[in-house]
């Protein structure tokens, strides 16, 4: 499965390479298609389509014809097709469907969380306990088809570094959680499962008390992202800088943390606590 951000985004990686092999500037494509050099960058970000003419005229600056040409076409045009989650869109906010794209297509997931189970790993109890309002079964079900990424056999290798704080925040009632934590016991001896346990008692000068999500990608995408969520909006960061320094928060995070092994026991011990 391959998600129109993602076809975006390695039209965006296509284009980039062909401009920079043609020897122009973003200022002189953005002439080309009469607009800003903003464009140029958010094309080559894959952060927005590009009409089919506007993709020639492009093409044709870059000297790009022919064979050549037709396999970015193809990336246009399935980056400008609907996401499959376009029928969640009054559930879903704009600024989520993004990630929801990426997290579906990536490799490789690192996701810190510092004080409740991280979405694909809740249980269907435990998101009950956290939703309120309206269209809460809808919600409930975006959620559910999410975790479908874990059984794929084409999925990303998923690790997760979990707060001792989200594991004993309770949700619901002491049944509700115990079968959380359970759950995430059992899928932390998956192979493309990781979870480690930060410890309250873990002896670090490195914390952090947001949550972050690494997001990295074959070669073909332009680069990999760090997703950082607010109450009412996200931030995709994918500079160098940045990747570089979240990179560097992982590690030093993971150094922290207990080992797989002694976190699934940990995981344990607290279920059994909540009897």
């Amino acid at each position: 499965m391959v998600t129109p951000t993602i076809q975006r985004r390695r039209l965006g990686n296509a284009l980039r390479r062909a401009r920079e092999a043609a020897g122009k500037r973003p200022d002189e494509a953005a002439e080309v298609i009469d607009s800003a050099s903003s464009k140029i960058s958010r094309l080559e970000l894959g952060q927005s389509g590009i009409r089919l003419t506007d993709l020639k005229l492009l093409l044709d600056f870059y000297g790009v014809t022919g064979e050549e040409a037709e396999p970015l076409r193809e990336l246009a045009r399935a980056g400008r097709q609907r996401g499959r989650w376009s029928g969640y869109r009054n559930v879903i906010p704009d600024w989520f469907r993004q990630y929801l794209d990426l997290e579906a297509d990536a490799a490789e997931i690192r996701w810190y969380q510092p004080e409740v189970i991280p979405g694909i790993l809740q249980t269907e109890p435990y998101i009950r306990a956290m939703i309120d309002g309206e269209d809460v079964e809808r919600q409930i079900a975006v959620r559910l088809e999410r975790q479908k990424v874990i059984d794929r056999s084409d999925g990303p290798e998923l690790s997760f570094i979990l707060s001792e704080s989200a594991l004993r925040r309770n949700l619901g009632d002491g049944a509700t959680m115990r079968d959380q934590l359970s759950h995430i016991a059992t899928l932390a001896k998956r192979p493309n499962v990781t979870i480690q346990v930060f410890p309250f008692d873990a002896e670090t000068y490195v914390v952090a008390s947001f949550n972050f999500i690494i997001l990295r990608f074959g070669e073909e995408v332009a680069s990999d992202v760090v997703y950082l969520e607010t109450f009412t909006d996200a931030d995709y960061l994918d500079s160098p800088e940045a990747l570089r320094a979240y990179n560097r928060l992982w590690d030093g995070l993971r150094a922290a943390a207990l080992g797989p092994a002694e976190s699934r026991r940990l995981i344990l011990r607290i279920a059994d606590e909540m009897k």
